[in-house]
């Protein structure tokens, strides 16, 4: 396997910008990438996202190309895209009848209307081994997800409509509202009409359909987009219609710790090799709660036909493996953070944004330098040598409603207005390393390229021993400050892996399992992994600095084993497997 195969989430896409403005008052304007659809069509793959007025298509899902639309409407939510006897037919959601498109040279914008549809919100057509073709829809916190039969060539519905399933928090743990799925109290008299009318019950909605080996998977979100708790679940059925049952490996896609969070509102497709895959969203949330980035799993179904994702270290670097492997062995590129908690110096800060913003791992805190000319910089200082393999420069998107232009061609959707900036915005800025801080080596320069990378993952061609990591802006979107959430280091160091942890794990209620364990003094965090068997210890929450977890995410009824990896700049120690008591 080549060390070129490599990806690190969020996927560095040429997220749009939009001009946002929401209905309680204000201006934004940051990038937003959400909902991702993923299919392979004619030995390529496609990827549509809302907000995005277009799509991305990639031979490799490494490198990813933007391609706008005039077809598509560009300001309709949840595109959801699937291969329909030979062509691509795409539907999105909006609030009034949202209609469905076909292609067969998506690369020429030759979506034709099909059909204007009806209103609903987060489609999903799936069609089966014999050609039916089925649609699915719902995104609320009151009504179920429903299917219905379609003709493939008109999407018109045949027969009547089936309500299949709705939220179920108070047997499934990881549907619960809120941050690490605790509820918090508004704080403006806006949040706190919006909460109560929507209550404490979760959205459940995004389904999306894969049959395997005779089964209907019927995967969906929940609870919501906004929080580090965001994932997908799934259902199984043995018709395309159901009656389904609840799956108790649920939620199957889920990151809610690390650098970035959320894995809900996916997709789950093959490519060429027969590796199984799983696109989500991933949660900013901080200039608005639709701030959201991709990301992409490896994914597959054990031998019982369990549905699952290895999320271990879903923010480190993966391998994108050129044949068939094991899941949750094969895509681990081994190659660990250098940079958290690095010392941190910089040309100059904004208030509140320090340069050691850059190197805490939560790409929801960012450092900004104190004017938008080209020149600024960032420097970290790993405090030794090490080997270096791969560096991630995530861009942050700071104040710029006070840069970019307004818009004028927008309208109304998801409670705001919203116009998308048609034009490219290409990111200049260029990556070195040093051992003494004086020599320099470039390793990464994209200034005459003209190319948009918000989340530059950059892999050297030979991995360098090096001590200092220095990133120096040039120009930026909206000739905007220079704004880093996260400069990431990889590679390995010189130590030894930190000391085992043992887990003590004790079921709280039916929800809720306390998990803690002794502090090892050496590890940077903890990889806590558990699952419904001891041999199937498929979740993951990865945390920083802390020796104790709360697990609100558990199925009533269902049995749990639990083991605390800990690790730091050296590697992993895995931890014993213990059962939930």
């Amino acid at each position: 396997m080549t060390s070129d195969r490599v990806l690190c989430n969020p996927l560095n896409l040429s997220y749009r910008f939009q001009d946002l403005r929401p209905m309680s008052g204000g201006r934004t304007v940051h990038r937003e990438a959400a909902d991702p659809s993923v299919v392979r069509y004619r030995d390529r793959f496609y990827l549509f996202a809302s907000m995005s007025a277009g799509f991305w298509h990639s031979a490799d899902l490494l490198a990813w190309e933007y391609r706008a639309s005039r077809k598509l409407p560009a300001l309709d939510y949840a595109p959801d895209v699937r291969e329909i006897n030979g062509a691509l037919c795409i539907s999105a959601s909006r609030q009034t009848d949202s209609p469905f498109f076909r292609s067969e040279d998506p690369l020429a914008d030759d979506f034709t209307l099909v059909n204007p549809g009806f209103p609903f919100w987060d489609p999903h057509l799936f069609q089966d081994a014999d050609g039916a073709v089925y649609f699915y829809w719902g995104c609320s916190n009151s009504e179920p997800v429903t299917g219905v039969r379609v003709d493939p060539a008109t999407m018109d519905r045949i027969g009547e409509a089936v309500p299949l399933f709705g939220g179920d928090p108070g047997r499934h743990g990881w549907e619960q509202v809120g941050e690490n799925h605790v509820k918090t109290e508004p704080t403006t008299e806006l949040a706190k009409i919006i909460a109560e009318y929507l209550g404490d019950a979760p959205f459940v909605e995004g389904a999306w359909m894969t049959r395997h080996e005779g089964t209907y998977y019927l995967q969906y979100a929940a609870p919501g987009t906004e929080w580090n708790t965001y994932a997908d679940g799934y259902y199984t059925a043995s018709s395309p219609l159901g009656p389904f049952e609840y799956a108790p490996n649920s939620p199957f896609s889920a990151k809610p710790g690390g650098f970035i969070t959320g894995a809900g509102h996916g997709s789950t497709f093959q490519d060429e090799h027969g590796n199984w895959w799983h696109a989500s969203t991933m949660r900013i949330s901080v200039h608005h709660e639709f701030e959201r980035r991709v990301g992409l799993f490896p994914a597959g179904f054990d031998a019982d036909g369990v549905l699952f994702c290895n999320q271990n270290f879903g923010d480190y670097p993966t391998i994108v493996p050129d044949r068939r492997v094991d899941p949750w062995t094969g895509t681990f590129a081994g190659w660990m953070l250098q940079s958290f908690r690095a010392k941190t110096t910089a040309s100059s800060s904004a208030e509140g944004h320090g340069p050691e913003l850059a190197v805490n791992e939560d790409i929801r805190t960012w450092w900004t330098a104190a004017t938008a000319q080209p020149g600024e910089w960032l420097q970290a200082d790993l405090g030794q040598e090490r080997t270096i393999t791969a560096i991630q420069l995530n861009l942050a998107d700071h104040d710029l409603a006070t840069h970019a232009p307004e818009l004028a061609d927008g309208a109304e959707a998801a409670g705001a207005w919203r116009a998308i900036y048609p034009d490219h915005h290409p990111t200049e800025a260029f990556i070195e390393v040093s051992s003494d801080g004086e020599r320099w080596h470039t390793v990464s320069d994209n200034q005459e390229s003209g190319e948009d990378t918000p989340h530059a993952f950059v892999v050297l061609q030979t991995a360098r021993r090096a001590r200092y990591v220095r990133v120096t802006a040039g120009r930026l979107p909206f000739d905007g400050p220079f704004a880093v959430s996260g400069l990431r280091v990889f590679g390995n160091g010189d130590g030894p892996a930190p000391t085992p942890a043992t887990a003590r794990a004790r079921r709280v209620d039916d929800l809720t399992a306390r998990i803690e364990w002794d502090a090892c003094a050496t590890a940077h965090g903890y990889n806590v992994r558990y699952g419904i068997a001891p041999e199937k210890l498929y979740h993951s929450w990865l945390v920083y600095e802390q020796n104790d977890l709360d697990l609100r995410t558990l199925n009533a009824g269902s049995d749990y084993w639990v083991a605390v990896d800990s690790f730091n700049e050296n590697g992993i120690t895995a931890g014993p497997t213990t059962k939930i008591t």
